[in-house]
Parts: structure tokens; C-alpha cells; sequence
């Protein structure tokens, strides 16, 4: 007997390229190419015997056709989510299992506890947890959400703000009884400090200050250079090695505990942005949802 649904793939095509505006924009929240999702299209217009999307050199245009059966089509997948929720566990309790990605720093300082609260709520959702300084392909991977850092490209995900992370400068205190500590940005520059290369430029990232109220992209002399994991640059300025810019909370603890001192703090005042990506919403699992909100709200 043959398979009575084989074209709903075509079919969440052809809602992507309506809710994204074109089809190179579909293509990118569903990783995949523009010819590919074109194909798709072209296969459910002739499944239907009907024109759903007029197509012009500028613009993709709902016929009539096609507003009628968009209309159907994200009813039909609504009711799907609405089933798969009915049964992620009895008495309403969640099952299932959700992968998330998140940077080394992320990782290790700020989803432990967010994520020992969540187990704790839902004992019967499995959390697959990848920290990596890398950007992960969702779709792909398949993963359900992801943290990134910095400006976020339009990719047709959605993102969610969770802070805006402040920076500061630190090194250890025996570091600085042998080199002194600098007064400014001048003599910071005759120091041992440690860069981190950006996996994705292969280039230094720059130090983030301000300085005298304006916003300073300031590159580090390299005497010694740390790729791959940003935290090696606070284990090293911990030991000794140099000064390193970090976040607040990933210092926060060594600072207090005098492990590492703050250099220069008349130059802080900047921050980075951490935000939570993921999927447009109907194709979330009720498990990955209550994680989201749960992360969303912590912030």
C-alpha cells in the first residue's frame, strides 16, 4: 500500500516559503537550497493540479488556491502539535529528549543550575547537552536549541535575548607583583596578554573597552596565543601566565576568592550579547518548549 503523506515535506516547503517571503529565505530555515525547495513546491502544485504560489522576478505571491490550502496546511500541522503534546506523558508529565549547544563558557557557567532546576521539574525529559565553540547546524545536527554569542544573523530561527554579558580585564596577583599593574591603555600594551583566535576568522578576536565614554575594538599584542577553548586564557592568566578579558560570571568566583584581580576597570563598560536560537515554534517538541522558557526566563 502506498504511503498517503509522503508530500508533507512539500508541503512545510511551501509554508516556509510563505512565512519566510521567498525561497531562498525557506531554504535557510530548513538548511537546505533554493532549487530544492523550488522542486518541492513545483511537486505539490502538481500533486494538487493547482497554482498555489504566483511567482514573479521579484516576489512570491499567494494565489487564491494557495491561500485556501496554506490555511488547511498550517491547520493541519497545528493539530499534529496539539497531538504530540496530548501524549508526552502520562498525568501531563513530560517525556522525550532534548539536545542543546552551547559555547564553553555558557556551558560551564550558566546552564548547570538552569539545567539542574529543569531535571528536577521534568525527571522523565532526557537533555543532551554539547558544549563546543562552534556554531552547530540544527536542522542538520539535530538539535533543538542552541546558545549563541554575539549579533545574530537572519536565518529564519528564532532567537531570544538571554543577557547582554559584561567584560573585564583580569590577571592573577603574582602576575602582576612581577610585572606591575598597568595604569592604562598604553602601558597594557607592554603586557603579556592573551588573545583568543576566533574559530570561524582564524583571527585575534579584539578586546572589547571603553575609554573616556567611547566603545574601544582594541587587538591584544600576541605573545601567546589560545584557540579552540576560550576558558584556557583564564586558566592561564589564573596561573600566572598574563591578562585575559573574560565575562563577569565566569571570574566572578576567582575574583572573590583573590585568585585573579580586575586590571584596569576604568576601561569596562561593554558587554556581549548571549541568545537562545531555535526553530520556528511549531516544530518544537513540548519538552524542548518548557526548556526554553524555562532558560528565556532565567534571564
Amino acid at each position: 500500500m502506498s504511503r498517503r503523506f509522503d508530500h508533507l515535506g512539500d508541503v512545510e516547503a511551501f509554508v516556509a516559503v510563505v512565512e519566510h517571503g521567498s525561497l531562498t529565505a525557506a531554504a535557510v530555515a530548513l538548511s537546505t537550497t533554493p532549487s530544492v525547495i523550488s522542486r518541492a513546491v513545483a511537486r505539490l502544485e502538481t500533486r494538487l493540479g493547482s497554482q498555489l504560489l504566483r511567482r514573479t522576478t521579484r516576489r512570491q505571491g499567494l494565489t487564491d488556491a494557495g491561500r485556501l490550502y496554506l490555511e488547511q496546511a498550517r491547520a493541519a500541522f497545528a493539530l499534529i502539535d496539539d497531538a504530540e503534546r496530548s501524549i508526552q506523558g502520562e498525568d501531563g508529565e513530560l517525556t522525550g529528549r532534548v539536545r542543546i549547544s552551547a559555547p564553553t563558557t555558557y556551558g560551564h557557567y550558566r546552564l548547570p543550575p538552569l539545567l539542574q532546576c529543569f531535571a528536577a521539574r521534568h525527571p522523565r525529559v532526557q537533555i543532551e547537552v554539547n558544549i563546543a565553540n562552534r556554531n552547530v547546524d540544527l536542522v542538520a545536527e539535530g538539535f533543538d536549541l542552541a546558545v549563541r554569542l554575539g549579533a545574530l544573523p537572519d536565518s529564519g530561527l528564532v532567537a531570544r535575548k538571554l543577557e547582554d554579558a559584561a567584560l573585564c580585564l583580569v590577571a592573577s596577583p603574582d602576575y602582576l607583583r612581577r610585572a606591575g599593574m598597568p595604569d592604562d591603555l598604553a602601558q597594557l600594551r607592554e603586557h603579556v596578554c592573551l588573545p583568543f583566535v576566533m574559530p570561524s576568522t582564524g583571527r585575534l578576536a579584539s578586546w572589547w573597552l571603553r575609554e573616556d565614554g567611547r566603545d574601544l575594538d582594541w587587538t591584544p599584542p600576541a605573545p601567546l596565543l589560545v584557540s579552540d577553548d576560550v576558558l584556557g586564557v583564564v586558566s592561564l592568566a589564573e596561573q600566572g601566565v598574563g591578562i585575559c578579558q573574560s565575562y563577569d560570571f565566569v571570574v566572578a568566583d576567582r575574583l572573590q576568592r583573590g585568585r585573579l584581580v580586575e586590571v584596569l576597570p576604568q576601561l569596562r563598560g561593554r558587554s556581549r550579547p548571549f541568545s537562545l536560537i531555535y526553530a520556528p515554534h511549531r516544530s518544537l517538541s513540548a519538552a524542548a518548549r518548557a526548556l526554553i522558557d524555562l532558560l528565556a526566563g532565567a534571564a
